[in-house]
């Protein structure tokens, strides 16, 4: 995208290097800050009315709120998300990696403050960067319970599929939390989705032009109506005088009327 090489040329020394770290620490942190009761995660989780009641720390501590409660889920999520991060940093490069992290945390405060009401954590930043690496990567494979194999294309595919169920079945506040949160996605993904759309409409009309020029007969018998699909080994000639096509069983017996 262009506009992101441009900003990227204007802001790189503010890139924030190895960002994935820097959040999986933070939440390491506040998961044993939990852990041994000296901070609720309801205290930190982004709820919009706190925010516009003074509780600004509210804006960034919701960022390194842990997602799983359980130690060992915990550790193997995060080494998830660092391989993921990872990745689409050395894939991107420094700076739009950052961009595509700041736009979901972007996308996600606008939802609080629309949302004033609801408790809104880092839920939706993490999935969209696991979309992204699905979209990147699709043939990775991930070891479910360290033995099932699965390509991470078909766990996206799950998670899509599952929004796709929100948005028809969902309320009006799910909806919406959902469409804005995955916007970051859509920016950086969707012009890319809508061209290979394209291309497989193209190529699956093209497949199947080439379908029906494999079903089109290439000979006809006039009289009998044999074809060269019907018989491949069948010869056929034509009429020097009446310019139709004859198999070799009626070439003979046929008699030109023109």
């Amino acid at each position: 995208m262009r506009i992101l090489d441009w900003l990227e040329k204007k802001f790189y020394r503010f890139s924030i290097p190895h960002i994935t770290l820097v959040l999986i620490f933070g939440q390491i942190i506040f998961f044993c800050l939990n852990y041994l009761k000296l901070l609720p995660l309801e205290n930190v989780v982004l709820i919009g009315n706190r925010v516009l009641a003074g509780e600004y720390w509210r804006l960034a501590t919701f960022l390194f709120i842990p997602i799983p409660q359980n130690i060992l889920f915990a550790v193997f999520v995060w080494y998830l998300y660092y391989l993921y991060g990872t990745a689409l940093e050395n894939s991107w490069g420094i700076f739009k990696y950052n961009i595509y992290i700041f736009l979901s945390y972007i996308l996600t405060i606008l939802i609080s403050f629309i949302i004033p009401g609801a408790y809104i954590t880092n839920a939706y930043i993490y999935i969209t960067i696991f979309l992204a690496f699905a979209y990147l990567f699709p043939d990775f494979i991930l070891y479910i319970f360290f033995v099932i194999p699965v390509k991470v294309k078909w766990l996206a595919l799950i998670i899509w599929i599952s929004y796709i169920f929100i948005l028809i079945f969902g309320n009006w506040i799910s909806r919406f939390l959902l469409l804005v949160s995955c916007g970051n996605f859509l920016i950086f993904f969707g012009k890319d989705i809508i061209l290979r759309v394209r291309y497989g409409k193209r190529r699956m009309i093209h497949e199947i032009s080439k379908i029906k020029e494999k079903n089109t007969p290439f000979h006809k018998c006039y009289i009998c109506g044999i074809t060269d699909i019907d018989d491949p080994d069948m010869v056929f000639r034509y009429c020097s005088d009446c310019d139709e096509c004859f198999c070799a069983v009626h070439l003979d017996n046929h008699k030109c009327t023109k």
